[in-house]
């Protein structure tokens, strides 16, 4: 499979559309992975039925209500009660085993899930991809045990598993390494209202990655009626505290995801052209925000309002030396965008990302340099130095984040072609479509309203 270069050859092969001109689109990107799954885990521990509106559909979302209508969830797809778009209603009922959960390549579904099957009444079995199987589990297996629950792993601190669940559990302080997932501490968090004694998690790692992701956990935590102590409200450094406590339906709109607005707000900035995102919160606990500060550091110019976010290209791509500690999941696309970039970049603080859907250190420095870059891997990131790319396959490892990665690489190299460009439905539906839609190609794309191509691309010459 691995060194195949021709379409013809490898049907899964998808040619990246080389840029003509400036992009000029407005793209409504779908509903936020992170917030849709978090709200389908709450509306399930909630006393009464909520709302979920403009829910995002992906193979991640429907895991996470695949799982949950396993545990008894009842979860109604449809249309909101005033005709407003697709919502989905969640009817909370006492969870159950037996039971199967595919958690896919699901971080949230594998994580956020064996917590709530503790409170379930008999055994809940969890499997996946094997990806899966590679990614740490431990922090929050060793947790569960330690609170009480009976887990049956094998003691490898990774799928596959058994919870079996009491129907209850006492709770209480617990101590958690989440310097590889933040989702660990999320994750008890999540279903710490529904435990007897509620739940004290104490961080004890060195580092915590991507803390916008666990203040996204308390944020809708609150939203939903529970009382949360929490280091940046005055609490003690690295300690969570959530009370014990029923939680209320509520009626939630889903905010669009702004890390999966990334590759058409690059398009903007390697084409030297303008991009709007309908929508773009004025608020967000989002790590997608983060974007408007770095891609205006790289040589954009971006304008929020209440109607969105419009990010404008200046016809250079400049290089970056930054922190990403706590926004990882940008890492592939910043890469992309460096390599493309009129001085070198370092992207520091992302050592975590060996453990995500891949090892995305190591496959961003082999798919870029095999398009002739020159990227080397530090401790904790990425050096990139850019210069001349040619065309080849760029492959993905089964991640969404590498093929939009290879995406915006592909706007200003002609012949890149992305392998499994279809793993992007992890998260983002209908991507190809949008994509090429987005460059005012006959495409039939989907949420996606392109404008004039200008005559020139900038200094980059797409």
């Amino acid at each position: 499979m691995r060194g195949m270069t021709e379409s013809a050859v490898h049907p899964a092969l998808w040619p990246a559309p080389l840029a003509s001109g400036a992009v000029d689109a407005t793209v409504t990107v779908p509903g936020s992975k992170s917030v849709t799954n978090r709200a389908l885990v709450l509306a399930s521990l909630s006393s009464e039925p909520g709302w979920l509106r403009r829910p995002l559909r992906s193979r991640d979302t429907l895991l996470m209500a695949q799982a949950l209508r396993a545990l008894g969830v009842g979860i109604e797809e449809g249309v909101g009660p005033d005709g407003s778009g697709e919502a989905w209603r969640v009817i909370p009922a006492g969870l159950h085993g037996p039971a199967r959960v595919d958690v896919g390549n699901a971080g949230t579904v594998m994580r956020f899930l064996p917590p709530v099957a503790c409170l379930a009444d008999g055994p809940v079995h969890f499997d996946g991809d094997p990806r899966s199987y590679e990614r740490p589990l431990h922090g929050v297996i060793d947790a569960l045990k330690s609170l009480g629950a009976r887990i049956d792993d094998d003691g490898r601190g990774t799928l596959p598993l058994t919870v079996h669940g009491a129907g209850a559990l006492d709770g209480g302080p617990v101590s958690v390494d989440a310097s590889s997932s933040s989702q660990f501490v999320s994750a008890l968090l999540l279903s710490g209202p529904r435990f007897n004694q509620g739940v004290e998690v104490r961080h004890t790692g060195a580092t915590l990655p991507s803390m916008p992701h666990i203040r996204m956990t308390v944020d809708m935590l609150r939203s939903v009626g529970a009382q949360v102590d929490e280091p940046e409200t005055g609490g003690e450094p690295n300690v969570w505290r959530v009370s014990p406590s029923a939680l209320l339906g509520r009626d939630l709109t889903v905010e669009p995801d702004l890390s999966n607005a990334q590759p058409f707000l690059a398009a903007a900035l390697v084409t030297g052209g303008r991009v709007t995102i309908p929508d773009w919160p004025l608020r967000t606990t989002q790590p997608g925000d983060a974007l408007r500060e770095i891609f205006t550091a790289m040589g954009g110019v971006c304008e929020l309002t209440e109607r969105g976010l419009t990010f404008t290209g200046t016809g250079s791509v400049h290089g970056i030396d930054v922190d990403l500690s706590e926004v990882g999941e940008l890492t592939p696309g910043i890469a992309a965008l460096a390599a493309l970039a009129d001085s070198p970049s370092t992207l520091r603080g992302v050592a975590h990302l060996r453990l995500h859907e891949t090892d995305r250190l190591a496959a961003l420095t082999k798919e870029i340099n095999g398009l002739g870059g020159d990227v080397t891997e530090t401790a904790d990131g990425l050096r990139i130095v850019p210069g001349p790319l040619h065309g080849g396959t760029f492959h993905t490892y089964d991640d969404h984040r590498m093929a939009t990665a290879g995406a915006i690489i592909g706007l200003a190299v002609a012949g890149v072609e992305i392998e499994n460009v279809g793993t992007t439905a992890k998260t983002l539906p209908d991507f190809p479509e949008m994509w090429t839609g987005m460059l005012g190609e006959p495409s039939g794309a989907v949420g996606v309203s392109p404008g004039a191509l200008g005559a020139s691309a900038g200094s980059r010459g797409v």
